[in-house]
Protein backbone atom coordinates (compact mmCIF):
# COMPACT_ATOMS: atom_id res chain seq x y z
CA UNK A 1 0.00 0.00 0.00
CA UNK A 2 1.58 3.52 -0.88
CA UNK A 3 2.38 5.55 1.57
CA UNK A 4 3.61 9.39 2.05
CA UNK A 5 7.49 9.14 3.05
CA UNK A 6 7.97 13.26 2.70
CA UNK A 7 9.46 14.96 5.69
CA UNK A 8 6.37 14.79 8.26
CA UNK A 9 7.08 18.52 9.93
CA UNK A 10 5.43 19.86 5.90
CA UNK A 11 1.94 18.40 6.62
CA UNK A 12 2.20 20.23 10.16
CA UNK A 13 3.39 23.19 8.07
CA UNK A 14 0.72 22.92 5.55
CA UNK A 15 -1.82 22.42 8.25
CA UNK A 16 -0.68 25.59 10.13
CA UNK A 17 -1.06 23.13 13.71
CA UNK A 18 0.78 20.97 15.09
CA UNK A 19 -0.11 17.12 14.27
CA UNK A 20 2.43 15.30 16.78
CA UNK A 21 3.69 13.57 13.79
CA UNK A 22 7.10 13.11 15.03
CA UNK A 23 6.78 11.94 18.75
CA UNK A 24 9.11 13.69 21.12
CA UNK A 25 10.48 16.52 18.67
CA UNK A 26 7.21 18.13 18.76
CA UNK A 27 7.60 19.22 22.32
CA UNK A 28 10.78 20.70 21.61
CA UNK A 29 12.16 24.03 20.21
CA UNK A 30 13.10 22.06 17.29
CA UNK A 31 9.44 21.79 16.07
CA UNK A 32 8.88 23.46 12.74
CA UNK A 33 5.76 24.67 13.23
CA UNK A 34 7.05 26.74 16.15
CA UNK A 35 10.31 27.59 14.23
CA UNK A 36 8.69 28.21 11.06
CA UNK A 37 4.61 28.96 11.05
CA UNK A 38 3.63 29.30 7.60
CA UNK A 39 3.18 26.69 4.68
CA UNK A 40 6.06 25.09 3.01
CA UNK A 41 6.98 26.00 -0.10
CA UNK A 42 8.03 29.22 -1.77
CA UNK A 43 4.75 30.61 -1.59
CA UNK A 44 4.01 29.74 1.65
CA UNK A 45 3.84 32.96 3.50
CA UNK A 46 1.54 34.27 1.67
CA UNK A 47 -1.96 34.56 3.07
CA UNK A 48 -4.75 32.94 0.39
CA UNK A 49 -8.27 32.95 1.42
CA UNK A 50 -9.77 29.54 1.12
CA UNK A 51 -13.20 29.01 -0.49
CA UNK A 52 -15.98 26.51 1.44
CA UNK A 53 -14.81 23.56 -0.50
CA UNK A 54 -10.92 24.28 0.54
CA UNK A 55 -12.07 24.81 4.25
CA UNK A 56 -14.00 21.44 4.33
CA UNK A 57 -10.82 19.59 2.14
CA UNK A 58 -8.36 21.38 4.60
CA UNK A 59 -10.36 19.74 7.77
CA UNK A 60 -10.32 16.43 5.75
CA UNK A 61 -6.74 16.18 4.94
CA UNK A 62 -5.98 17.34 8.71
CA UNK A 63 -8.03 14.11 10.09
CA UNK A 64 -5.90 11.78 7.40
CA UNK A 65 -2.86 13.35 8.62
CA UNK A 66 -3.42 13.04 12.18
CA UNK A 67 -4.19 9.23 12.00
CA UNK A 68 -2.15 8.38 9.34
CA UNK A 69 -4.41 7.18 6.41
CA UNK A 70 -4.78 7.50 3.12
CA UNK A 71 -7.51 8.46 0.95
CA UNK A 72 -9.13 5.22 -0.34
CA UNK A 73 -9.16 4.03 3.52
CA UNK A 74 -10.28 7.28 4.96
CA UNK A 75 -13.15 6.84 2.58
CA UNK A 76 -13.84 3.79 3.61
CA UNK A 77 -14.01 4.65 6.85
CA UNK A 78 -16.70 6.75 5.90
CA UNK A 79 -18.60 4.52 4.53
CA UNK A 80 -18.47 2.31 7.40
CA UNK A 81 -19.97 5.39 9.80
CA UNK A 82 -22.52 6.25 7.47
CA UNK A 83 -24.16 2.34 7.68
CA UNK A 84 -23.50 2.81 11.55
CA UNK A 85 -26.04 4.29 13.87
CA UNK A 86 -25.58 8.14 15.39
CA UNK A 87 -24.23 11.27 14.32
CA UNK A 88 -21.79 10.29 10.80
CA UNK A 89 -19.17 12.72 11.99
CA UNK A 90 -18.63 11.43 15.04
CA UNK A 91 -18.51 7.52 14.43
CA UNK A 92 -15.91 8.48 11.61
CA UNK A 93 -13.80 9.67 14.69
CA UNK A 94 -15.12 6.62 16.46
CA UNK A 95 -13.67 4.51 14.04
CA UNK A 96 -10.20 6.12 13.40
CA UNK A 97 -9.75 6.11 17.01
CA UNK A 98 -10.27 2.56 17.30
CA UNK A 99 -7.38 1.80 15.12
CA UNK A 100 -4.62 -0.83 17.03
CA UNK A 101 -1.95 1.62 15.90
CA UNK A 102 -4.23 4.94 17.41
CA UNK A 103 -4.70 3.03 20.69
CA UNK A 104 -1.24 1.37 21.41
CA UNK A 105 -0.37 5.39 20.65
CA UNK A 106 -3.37 6.59 23.15
CA UNK A 107 -2.24 3.96 25.72
CA UNK A 108 1.63 5.38 25.89
CA UNK A 109 3.48 2.60 23.84
CA UNK A 110 4.44 4.68 21.39
CA UNK A 111 5.62 8.02 21.18
CA UNK A 112 3.85 8.91 18.32
CA UNK A 113 0.93 7.21 16.09
CA UNK A 114 3.77 6.66 13.38
CA UNK A 115 5.94 4.77 15.46
CA UNK A 116 2.82 2.79 17.02
CA UNK A 117 1.99 1.66 13.56
CA UNK A 118 5.64 0.66 12.99
CA UNK A 119 5.97 -1.48 16.64
CA UNK A 120 2.19 -2.81 15.60
CA UNK A 121 3.69 -3.95 11.97
CA UNK A 122 6.98 -5.53 13.48
CA UNK A 123 5.00 -7.70 15.67
CA UNK A 124 4.90 -6.00 19.01
CA UNK A 125 1.27 -6.14 20.45
CA UNK A 126 -1.37 -8.95 21.19
CA UNK A 127 -4.39 -8.44 21.34
CA UNK A 128 -6.56 -10.77 23.26
CA UNK A 129 -3.25 -12.92 23.37
CA UNK A 130 -3.05 -13.16 19.80
CA UNK A 131 -0.35 -11.07 17.76
CA UNK A 132 -1.87 -8.92 15.51
CA UNK A 133 0.15 -6.98 12.77
CA UNK A 134 -1.97 -4.64 10.82
CA UNK A 135 -2.64 -1.21 12.01
CA UNK A 136 -6.01 -0.70 10.89
CA UNK A 137 -7.23 -3.52 13.39
CA UNK A 138 -10.08 -2.13 14.41
CA UNK A 139 -10.39 -2.98 18.23
CA UNK A 140 -13.80 -3.60 19.81
CA UNK A 141 -14.63 -3.25 23.91
CA UNK A 142 -13.20 -5.35 26.20
CA UNK A 143 -10.01 -6.21 24.07
CA UNK A 144 -6.95 -6.44 25.58
CA UNK A 145 -3.86 -4.92 24.39
CA UNK A 146 -0.39 -5.92 25.26
CA UNK A 147 3.62 -5.72 24.29
CA UNK A 148 4.34 -9.73 23.40
CA UNK A 149 6.66 -10.78 25.70
CA UNK A 150 9.32 -11.00 24.40
CA UNK A 151 9.28 -7.60 23.27
CA UNK A 152 8.99 -6.18 26.77
CA UNK A 153 13.12 -6.24 26.81
CA UNK A 154 13.52 -3.94 23.93
CA UNK A 155 15.44 -1.24 24.99
CA UNK A 156 13.44 1.22 22.96
CA UNK A 157 10.05 0.24 25.05
CA UNK A 158 11.27 1.31 28.29
CA UNK A 159 12.71 4.52 26.37
CA UNK A 160 9.04 4.92 25.59
CA UNK A 161 7.61 4.41 28.89
CA UNK A 162 10.21 7.15 30.14
CA UNK A 163 8.80 9.31 27.91
CA UNK A 164 5.09 9.15 27.98
CA UNK A 165 5.05 8.14 31.76
CA UNK A 166 2.93 11.01 32.79
CA UNK A 167 0.92 11.12 29.95
CA UNK A 168 -2.84 10.90 30.43
CA UNK A 169 -4.67 8.17 29.09
CA UNK A 170 -8.21 8.79 27.87
CA UNK A 171 -10.96 7.68 30.10
CA UNK A 172 -12.08 5.07 27.65
CA UNK A 173 -8.73 2.97 28.27
CA UNK A 174 -6.93 2.09 31.12
CA UNK A 175 -3.03 0.77 31.49
CA UNK A 176 -0.84 -0.89 33.27
CA UNK A 177 2.14 0.47 32.18
CA UNK A 178 4.70 -1.61 34.40
CA UNK A 179 3.35 -4.61 33.01
CA UNK A 180 2.86 -3.18 29.16
CA UNK A 181 -0.37 -3.95 29.05
CA UNK A 182 -4.29 -2.30 28.79
CA UNK A 183 -7.50 -2.65 28.07
CA UNK A 184 -10.36 -0.98 25.95
CA UNK A 185 -13.12 0.04 28.58
CA UNK A 186 -15.50 1.28 25.86
CA UNK A 187 -15.41 2.98 22.25
CA UNK A 188 -14.42 6.49 22.41
CA UNK A 189 -17.33 9.54 22.59
CA UNK A 190 -17.08 12.46 20.72
CA UNK A 191 -15.74 14.37 24.12
CA UNK A 192 -12.86 11.89 24.59
CA UNK A 193 -11.62 12.71 21.38
CA UNK A 194 -8.97 15.91 22.35
CA UNK A 195 -8.15 16.43 18.51
CA UNK A 196 -9.00 20.05 16.89
CA UNK A 197 -10.75 18.18 14.10
CA UNK A 198 -14.44 19.49 12.86
CA UNK A 199 -16.00 16.78 11.75
CA UNK A 200 -19.37 18.15 10.25
CA UNK A 201 -16.95 19.54 7.48
CA UNK A 202 -15.76 16.26 6.15
CA UNK A 203 -19.71 14.94 6.33
CA UNK A 204 -20.18 18.34 4.14
CA UNK A 205 -17.27 17.77 1.72
CA UNK A 206 -18.63 14.01 1.51
CA UNK A 207 -21.91 14.25 0.94
CA UNK A 208 -21.55 16.81 -2.14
Amino acid sequence: MARYTGASCKLCRREGQKLFLKGERCYSNKCSVDRRPYAPGMHGQQRKKLSEYGIQLREKQKAKRFYGVLESQFRKYYEMAIRKKGITGEVLLQILESRLDNVVYRMGFGTSRDESRQLVTHGHFLVNGRRVNIPSYLIKEGDVIEVAEKSKKIERFKEILDVTGGKVVPKWLEVDQENMKGRVISLPEREDIDLPIQEHLIVELYSK
